[in-house]
């Protein structure tokens, strides 16, 4: 098996991502039937946003510390560090795709201005930056997962690594700041 996977990372890769933004996307255009998904208590459903907040600023510190990590040639660290993220990560998305599923994409409380010229451009750049983060993340997470640590480096894990870690920061950090203009400050 892992012979066969490993012969086939870039395959694998366009078939999870197929899979991810199927999923993704049929929650977030409500192709997914409500009837079909347990409903938690109103006060679960209330509490996810505050809770995705938490695990987006847990998921910044993470990414850096891995970062940081195999800058020092700490690679077990690195390794456990990302493997993290990612589970903050599918955390985060798997909450906000229930809530979205549920009861649908939250309306902007504040100013119109503020809506059409800062808040639809923070989200707009945070979901593109996501969604390219999904095929990258699964790239460099089979390329780890199918190589030993000694042929990691003759790869493109770090180069693409380098790539997705910045756009998951830089996503991370926009999600942060849509939260904050959501709950916050309007």
């Amino acid at each position: 098996m892992e012979l066969r996977a490993r012969d086939r990372v870039p395959e694998l890769t366009g078939l999870l991502t197929v899979v991810a933004l199927a999923l993704v996307f049929g929650a977030v255009l409500g192709v997914i039937p409500r009837a079909a998904l347990p409903v938690a208590p109103e006060w679960f459903l209330a509490a996810i946003p505050h809770i995705n907040a938490v695990v987006s600023v847990l998921a910044i510190v993470v990414i850096l510390a891995g970062w940081r990590a195999i800058r020092q040639g700490q690679v077990t660290r690195h390794r456990n560090a990302m493997l993290a993220a990612l589970v903050l990560f599918a955390t985060f998305l798997v909450l906000y795709l229930y809530r979205v599923s549920l009861e649908g994409p939250t309306d902007f409380p504040g100013p119109t201005a503020v809506e059409q010229f800062v808040y639809f451009p923070i989200l707009g750049i945070h979901i593109l930056l996501a969604i390219v983060c999904i095929p990258l993340l699964f790239y460099v997470l089979l390329l780890a997962l199918t190589r030993s640590t000694g042929e990691i480096p003759t790869t493109n894990h770090p180069r693409v690594g380098r790539v997705a870690a910045t756009l998951w920061l830089v996503s991370f950090a926009l999600g942060t700041v849509v939260y904050l203009l959501l709950y916050v400050l309007y």
